[in-house]
């Protein structure tokens, strides 16, 4: 336990740069609470003790901001970086060295009670606002870009951006389909779709123009008579 909790604590000192001293990260780190608190939930959760797992857990959540299931399985060095708005489903597994910003959500994709949520590997950093859904697994040393939404595997050493995610680099070295894919110029699927829809509309205004045309000029064109012309005034 106490390898535990001092492998937390240098994982904050080792990777927020604002942080300067281990009282500091003790008393004003939310996410080390957290992580306090889902590391005695899960020992009651683990201990059949599930009722009072969840309790701990809520609390922790309530004054943490950082919602933990008990039954999370959590490796030692993870470091939660503000955290607000974090959620980390039951089945979910982390590695060891894992980095988590705040809004991520690893969460699942099924109500069947079996695994539904994500691996996350060693050395794993998801950014901030990122979701990872289903019994997926995200390879050691990847790194998730933020906002982004993962769905599918991610092989070892890679980086992930983008709604669905798509792996741009891995193991250093560019991804062929994503040559010319940059973090920060990902293409909005929203805006892409409203940019198709008025490219069609346009193409379809062009052709009710020339159709009216061709009707108008046509000698063959026939217009209905008023409904207020009568045979008998001829």
């Amino acid at each position: 336990m106490f390898t535990t909790l001092k492998r937390d604590i240098r994982a904050a000192l080792d990777r927020d740069p604002a942080a300067r001293s281990t009282l500091e990260v003790l008393v004003c780190y939310p996410g080390l609470h957290a992580l306090y608190f889902h590391r005695v939930a899960h020992w009651f959760w683990n201990g059949n003790l599930k009722t009072l797992g969840r309790f701990i857990a809520h609390v922790g959540r309530f004054l943490t901001g950082i919602e933990i299931h008990p039954g999370a399985s959590l490796g030692m060095g993870l470091f939660i970086d503000h955290g607000i708005g974090i959620v980390i489903g039951e089945t979910t597994e982390i590695g060891e060295g894992v980095t988590i910003y705040q809004g991520v959500t690893l969460g699942g994709t099924s109500l069947e009670k079996k695994k539904r949520h994500p691996t996350i590997g060693n050395g794993v950093v998801i950014g901030a606002g990122a979701t990872i859904l289903g019994p997926i697994k995200v390879g050691d040393n990847s790194r998730i870009g933020s906002g982004s939404v993962v769905v599918k595997e991610v092989p070892p050493n890679s980086l992930v951006v983008g709604v669905p995610g798509q792996v741009i680099y891995r193991d250093g070295k560019r991804v062929s389909q994503a040559v010319d894919l940059e973090m920060a110029d990902m293409p909005d699927p929203a805006q892409k779709a409203i940019r198709c829809v008025l490219e069609r509309l346009t193409e379809l205004e062009k052709e009710v123009g020339t159709l009216k045309k061709e009707l108008t000029s046509s000698p063959a064109h026939y217009a209905p008579p008023s409904k207020y012309h009568s045979p008998r005034n001829e």
